[in-house]
């Protein structure tokens, strides 16, 4: 399993090879994703901090294999449309993200959309 670590933090988790990984983690749509996606309103990727791709370590490897572990199938999957043309046939590789997503259009107890 590899992490992608920006600006020393553990961004995320994948289970697949370094190569997949570094594809995966550095293709347009996945760095798009990551600059609108925020964590404490602030957005994961400035654009411009390296990614840095690196084996993960046993603390990041439990906290995957628990975040799979708890998926009961019920969450927002969306493939990612980079890959979607993909011929390979190999299986795809899960990732986790380590930190807290925001979520989008959170609303207040009056159905009122908040800022982030």
């Amino acid at each position: 399993m590899f992490t992608l670590e920006i600006d020393g933090t553990a961004v995320a988790v994948i289970n697949g090879d370094e190569e997949t990984a570094r594809d995966l983690f550095t293709c347009d749509g996945f760095k798009s994703d990551i600059r609108e996606l925020t964590s404490a309103g602030k957005p994961l990727w400035n654009g411009t901090s390296e990614l840095k791709v690196r084996p993960a370590t046993e603390d990041e490897v439990e906290m995957f294999e628990d975040a799979l572990a708890d998926d009961d199938g019920s969450g927002d999957f969306e493939p990612v449309e980079a890959h979607a043309d993909s011929e390979e046939d190999e299986d795809e590789a899960d990732i986790v993200f380590l930190v807290d997503i925001d979520e989008e259009d959170e609303e207040d107890e009056d159905g009122q959309k908040l800022d982030a």
